[in-house]
């Protein structure tokens, strides 16, 4: 009896020594498409035949990384990551993640679990309720540039998520020696809207709950598509100015750009038609007056929340044709007292909440919707 009893442990021992250690498939086992963003372009999730492990992809994650990826193998149920895996490695789903943008912040929120975030780059800056009220137990672990690694150390984080912009974060090389995963977040780069609100579903497999993420985006593009149809009924198209200067130059948004998509969906022309790619361009004063001019609405302007504040700012376009009749809309209704905005933060997983918000401009005849994001100038 005492001999089977041994036989039985021992085998119970052996199968749970198994099951937490089992081996690894290869990389080329990680060739099913999980998830295949229908709108973004910028990521995608794989995985293995009978694995519980995933792999997120991200592909030209910063700015003229065409041709670059970056890999997260996000290790489940005891699976080990292949040997050949290049990328980062996360040991289950993670459950405490610093987020050094706010974007990340809003994914988590939308997801209902905002409770995940235990650090941020600007708490100050940062609109979100839940991180707002819990500053005390959030900790901010400063800039790329300038970053504080003992306080994010003390955080005990699952991962970092970050950005680049030109090329790879200054922030690698000491994550990687502190042992702390990192993965890469690539929304700011995506055109569309739709395809920027996606990157929730990144977010959403990182924290083991990509079903919830699916069903959360899913809701999305049907707000947005049926306020696209809404707009659509519009009899004349608002042609729309853009932008305060930067410096000495006036950037403008390329036609593909997606802000120029935002207005051309909820029914506007935007004013700016020369083909610069994906890049914005800079423009003289004098050509912004004279597209300011040829314009019925202006958008976007800066910081100013008064017509006296873009006064100063831009004193010789106050006789154009927005100002003069009364058209001239800013973005930032929703501006913390330290001057964060949420309409960067929020406002790129609710693409449908800005469009309302235009063609409420546009085209008042079609909606009275309560703004969210955009406020008039007076």
């Amino acid at each position: 009896m005492k001999k089977l009893l041994y036989i039985l442990l021992s085998a119970i021992l052996a199968a749970a020594t198994a099951c937490h250690h089992r081996s690894a498939a290869s990389l080329g086992d990680f060739d099913i498409s999980l998830y295949a963003p229908a709108y973004s372009s910028g990521f995608e999730i794989f995985g293995a035949e009978g694995m519980k492990s995933t792999i997120l992809k991200t592909y030209a994650p910063w700015q003229g990384a065409e041709g670059e990826e970056t890999q997260l193998f996000i290790a489940r149920n005891g699976e080990q990551a292949p040997a050949d895996f290049p990328g980062q490695v996360l040991d289950g789903d993670a459950r405490r993640i610093v987020c050094m943008s706010s974007t990340y912040i809003a994914m988590l929120d939308a997801l209902g679990e905002p409770q995940r975030v235990v650090g941020v780059s600007g708490i100050d800056y940062i609109s979100n309720p839940y991180v707002a009220s819990h500053k005390e137990q959030i900790g901010d672990v400063g800039y790329d540039g300038n970053m504080n690694y003992e306080r994010l150390l003390s955080l005990s984080p699952d991962i970092v998520l970050l950005f680049g912009v030109s090329g790879a974060s200054a922030m690698e090389p000491k994550l990687r020696e502190l042992g702390i995963p990192y993965a890469y977040m690539g929304e700011y780069l995506e055109q569309s809207p739709l395809g920027k609100a996606e990157w929730l579903v990144a977010v959403a497999e990182i924290a083991g709950m990509r079903e919830r993420g699916e069903e959360v985006f899913r809701e999305i593009p049907l707000r947005y598509d049926s306020l696209k149809t809404l707009a659509a009924k519009a009899e004349r198209k608002p042609v729309v100015m853009l932008n305060t200067p930067y410096g000495d130059s006036w950037l403008m948004a390329p036609p593909s750009s997606y802000v120029a998509r935002l207005i051309a969906d909820a029914g506007g022309q935007y004013v700016y038609t020369q083909d610069t790619g994906n890049q914005s361009r800079p423009i003289d004063t004098e050509e912004a007056y004279r597209l300011a001019e040829m314009s019925d609405c202006w958008i976007n302007v800066g910081s100013a929340a008064s017509l006296k504040e873009l006064a100063e700012i831009v004193p010789k376009f106050m006789d154009t044709r927005p100002v003069r009749e009364g058209r001239v809309y800013n973005n930032n209704r929703r501006t913390n007292p330290s001057g964060g905005n949420d309409y960067w933060e929020s406002g790129v997983i609710h693409p449908d909440l800005i469009l309302q918000d235009l063609i409420r401009i546009f085209h008042p005849e079609l909606t009275d919707a309560e703004p969210t994001y955009y406020r008039k100038l007076n």
